[in-house]
């Protein structure tokens, strides 16, 4: 009997862009920008995530999700999150292009008026499906390696290890092969140059007649080694999986979601950079039976987690793990991970062995980065509620500071006040005091001279 399934977890790489040049030793980004290729490769993506999961004659059709093809989406059923920083633009166009292959336009997208007159929505009933994305700055979550001073030492210690130096001094051939078509860009195992021969492979016609065809391959496996073993660690819960250990938490807390809390999601889309996916592979042991996933993911790739529930009696749920390497795959293939040989493992085990390793907070980034963060400005925040929480406090600070120089300024003037005031009242007296002795001496004065007393 084929389990019903509850929701789905996505995570969807960004579509194909121009070049993006990153820091070897920080990873900060450069400047993309999406193609036309990337958003066809997305849309299709999208495409086939609806065949798979919405239309109603999939086995897997997404259970409470319309039936009715044309009917418009609910939005409290969808929930979307697109990376802002490093690829931000390119994630965000590639996540549009991915939701309008997946929800496309109806005509029942429509609204009838007070007046009787029924408005269908632009482009034939476009549906518009909102994106929650986060400031580039803020994101702890999407883009958790940057400014994070731990991950930085990780990378220097990744450069400095025995087989990476074993690994440039294998690809000095290469490098030398290569040097004449990256134009002066750095050839050495740090500073990978295969974004760069791709992207002109790809939309440089007079360069891909130059480049001899076994360069490509050769740059690409090297590119797999030095991501993998950047966004990779030892341990699960070490800091270089911070990609995938970010990213867990809003996995685990959607499946709880939606197995236990009887909340109306049924569909997680987080669009994102290439990343995570090594993590996670990583943290979920799926390179033990998928040796060849391991490093950087094709454009428009999906990994897709399925909540199941199983048959009765019981009506236990399970998660499946499924993942397509964009074009190069046609259809979903299912992932051993955490040492099942199964294809479902129960949701709760799937939580209690990976929840421990999840960062949830901003906080807890800190504390893994190592990052030391005094001044409320400097936090950086990982959803939208956190910063409007953060905004609250430190317009609470702002506002006590306020009043307690108001106040202090009050009190500095009345002491001044007061002190003035006596200042001015002594004068007096002692005025009062000059003019009555003068009084009585002119007095007694008078009186004498009256009196003949005086010569």
């Amino acid at each position: 009997m084929q389990p019903k399934v509850l929701g789905v977890l996505i995570l969807a790489r960004n579509g194909a862009r121009t070049g993006f040049y990153q820091d070897p030793y920080t990873y900060e980004p450069s400047f993309t920008e999406s193609t036309a290729l990337g958003a066809v490769e997305s849309f299709q993506l999208g495409s086939y995530l609806k065949s798979t999961y919405l239309d109603s004659s999939s086995p897997l059709h997404i259970l409470d999700m319309p039936l009715d093809p044309t009917h418009p989406i609910p939005p409290n059923q969808v929930h979307v999150h697109a990376k802002a920083g490093g690829e931000g633009a390119t994630v965000f166009d590639s996540s549009i292009a991915l939701l309008q292959g997946m929800f496309p336009p109806t005509p029942r997208n429509k609204i009838t008026l007070a007046n009787g007159t029924t408005i269908t929505s632009p482009l034939g009933g476009y549906q518009y499906v909102p994106v929650e994305m986060v400031p580039d700055s803020s994101d702890t979550v999407l883009e958790s390696w940057v400014d994070c001073a731990a991950f930085k030492k990780h990378i220097t210690k990744v450069y400095s290890s025995q087989e990476f130096k074993e690994k440039a001094q294998e690809a000095k051939h290469f490098f030398g092969s290569v040097h004449d078509y990256v134009f002066g860009r750095p050839t050495t195992l740090e500073n990978i140059v295969y974004d760069y021969l791709n992207t002109e492979l790809v939309y440089n016609q007079t360069f891909a007649f130059r480049l001899p065809p076994t360069l490509i391959e050769q740059a690409r496996g090297l590119a797999n080694y030095h991501e993998d073993a950047v966004f990779s660690d030892k341990e699960v819960g070490g800091i270089g999986n911070i990609a995938g250990r970010t990213i867990l938490h809003p996995i685990l807390r959607s499946l709880e979601r939606i197995a236990f809390d009887d909340d109306p999601l049924r569909i997680l889309l987080i669009e994102t950079s290439y990343q995570p996916f090594i993590s996670l592979f990583h943290m979920l042991d799926v390179l033990s039976s998928r040796p060849d996933l391991a490093g950087i993911p094709n454009f428009a790739s999906a990994l897709s987690f399925e909540l199941l529930r199983g048959p009765a009696p019981e009506f236990r749920d399970f998660v499946r793990i499924k993942f397509k390497n964009g074009t190069d795959d046609s259809a979903f293939q299912t992932l051993r991970v955490l040492g099942h040989e199964d294809e479902a493992i129960p949701v709760t085990e799937f939580i209690y062995r990976l929840e421990h390793y999840a960062i949830p907070d901003t906080k807890q980034w800190n504390s893994a980065c190592g990052n030391s963060r005094w001044f409320p400005f400097e936090n950086t925040l990982s959803t939208a509620t956190e910063q409007t929480s953060m905004m609250a406090v430190v317009l609470g600070t702002l506002s006590l500071f306020a009043f307690a120089m108001f106040a202090l300024t009050a009190f500095i003037k009345h002491t001044m006040n007061a002190r003035g005031a006596r200042r001015n009242e002594a004068v007096v007296q002692q005025h009062r005091s000059c003019n009555n002795t003068t009084f009585q001496n002119y007095a007694t004065f008078v009186a004498s001279e009256k009196a003949g007393l005086l010569p």
